[in-house]
């Protein structure tokens, strides 16, 4: 992709197309090496297609069939793809797709539930799956499900804020792993998401965690993860997100990200890549979107940053928390 002149709209028409033919070259060889991300790709599509107004681009019945087609009878979870294991991850993405699409009752929520919580480790962390690898990621995936499921009070909400708060930095960041460094994504994110919806904030010392990821912006607009990192357009919904929990996104240059965003489109086949003239995918072009919508571009639809779901689906489970994006400005 090139372009001479930055973008300086959103090419919804074209990140639609984009995303409903994703997965039609079955042929691809790119096809087969994402399988282990496709129930993952199949949230991201949706959710993006939901905050740009189209939620009905994609066909409901086949997307529903598929996910269940990702169940493993044997764990009572989901895998990314029929035939693989279940992981926390794909399971938090089917639950989130199901209710997305209505069709919640598709699942079994009781063994969902009780594969969840069997991940949860002494220390108050998550394992991914049965291999045992842990990191707040998995926590995060199990909180915002139990929550989605309301089953919530089932798991052991004091050990897993405890670890989190051992997780938690001098720069008032979070990192992966007690002792890990602070990462916008892996740490700050999924640390404050899954205290927010445990109404636990007094964890996070506010001030220092908003400058922390203030400072994440970089001169050209875009953000990173961490300090002495490129630039990369997912991590505008990683740090705007954590920033809209704290109620504090106007500590970034709002216009300025804005431009960046706008500036990894591709203009001609759509989706939106990690930075301008990289290939596009559609987790950049989901995490794009997303990041625009908390920024209050024209014509989306609010985010819940949370959840990473669209709000009115959040608030018509009563689980909405007092998160803060800018004002959806008019066209």
């Amino acid at each position: 992709m090139s372009t001479s002149t930055p973008p300086t709209e959103l090419f919804i028409s074209k990140h639609v197309s984009y995303i409903q033919n994703l997965g039609e070259s079955k042929d691809d060889l790119a096809y087969h090496l994402t399988a282990h991300l496709r129930l993952n790709a199949i949230y991201w599509g949706l959710t993006a297609l939901s905050i740009m107004g189209h939620s009905d681009a994609l066909n409901r019945e086949e997307m529903v069939d598929f996910v269940m087609e990702c169940w493993d009878e044997e764990a009572g979870g989901f895998g990314a793809h029929p035939g693989h294991d279940a992981h926390i991850h794909a399971t938090l993405s089917a639950i989130q797709i199901l209710i997305m699409q209505d069709a919640l009752d598709r699942m079994d929520v009781d063994r969902v539930t009780k594969f969840i919580l069997s991940l949860q480790q002494p220390s108050g962390v998550f394992a991914g799956d049965q291999w045992g690898e842990i990191d707040t990621r998995f926590l995060y995936c199990a909180v915002n499900a139990l929550s989605l499921l309301g089953k919530l009070d089932l798991m052991d909400k004091e050990k897993t804020v405890d670890y989190i708060s051992r997780c938690r930095n001098f720069d008032g960041g979070f990192g992966s792993v007690v002792g890990a460094e602070s990462h916008a994504a892996q740490g700050v994110f999924v640390c404050v998401a899954a205290l927010a919806i445990l109404d636990r904030l007094d964890v996070v010392d506010l001030d220092t965690l908003g400058w922390w990821l203030s400072e994440r912006q970089l001169p050209n607009g875009g953000l990173n993860g961490r300090p002495q990192k490129l630039e990369d357009v997912c991590y505008s919904f990683w740090v705007l997100s954590a920033l809209s929990i704290l109620k504090k996104v106007p500590w970034i240059d709002a216009d300025k990200l804005t431009g960046f965003i706008l500036s990894a489109q591709d203009p001609e086949g759509g989706g939106i890549a990690d930075r301008p003239g990289d290939m596009v995918d559609v987790f950049h072009t989901h995490f794009g979107v997303a990041g625009l919508s908390i920024l209050g571009y024209p014509g989306l639809v609010d985010l819940d940053p949370v959840y990473c779901m669209p709000a009115d689906v959040i608030e018509k489970r009563g689980l909405r928390k007092g998160w803060k994006g800018l004002e959806r400005r008019e066209k």
